[in-house]
């Protein structure tokens, strides 16, 4: 069961379409994710916008049984319970461990695409097919150049948070940043992925 969080959650690593990439994180140096061995973890996405909420949760609970969506427990009819009640119901409903994802910003950037240089070249290659370098002299290249433009990208942050109920406390923080965002699911998928291989490289889960 140790391996079994990084195995579920390393499915998510084929998704493509969105390009996330990590903008800074930060674990406890204590705890790793086979350590906690989480047998139960609440998936929550802190966002305004109820429909968003349930696709990002339900697709990441989608790919294992060990992932639970949260819009059940915390919702509006126990919006006003204090912190610690709402730990209650979690620790009373087996939860060992919760990710949460939320929306940091969304920002809007000119970026500038540089122009392309290709060139076609003629000439002896003999000299070069005999392991000689003199055939460059008979090469001359003719260059088709495709002018840079700029283009208006739109960037979202997104901040994930790993908490263990055991120790109560956070385990590992990472803020991404998203761009080619057209399909939340596939955004969520990629986000994952990013946050994942930063796990890896950090040592919060094993690499193998």
């Amino acid at each position: 069961m140790k391996r079994i969080f990084v195995v579920i959650i390393a499915a998510l690593l084929y998704s493509c379409g969105t390009s996330s990439t990590i903008v800074s994180s930060w674990r406890d140096p204590k705890i790793t994710i086979s350590s906690e061995n989480f047998k139960k973890v609440l998936i929550v996405a802190l966002v305004k916008d109820e429909e968003t909420r349930r696709i990002t949760e339900n697709r990441i609970a989608s790919s294992s049984p060990i992932f639970h969506t949260s819009y059940q427990f915390l919702n509006q009819i126990n919006n006003d319970l204090t912190n610690d009640q709402k730990l209650k119901i979690l620790k009373d409903e087996n939860y060992d461990g919760v990710i949460t994802m939320r929306l940091v910003s969304k920002e809007k950037q000119t970026d500038y695409v540089p122009g392309t240089d290709t060139s076609i070249y003629y000439g002896d290659y003999n000299g070069i097919y005999a392991g000689a370098f003199g055939g460059w002299y008979g090469l001359y290249a003719t260059d088709f150049y495709s002018p840079g433009y700029y283009v208006e990208n739109t960037y979202y942050i997104v901040e994930t948070n790993v908490f263990s109920l055991k120790e109560n406390k956070l385990i590992w923080t990472g803020t991404t940043q998203s761009s080619d965002v057209t399909d939340i699911g596939v955004t969520v998928d990629d986000i994952m992925r990013t946050v994942v291989n930063e796990m890896k490289k950090d040592g919060t889960i094993p690499k193998k």
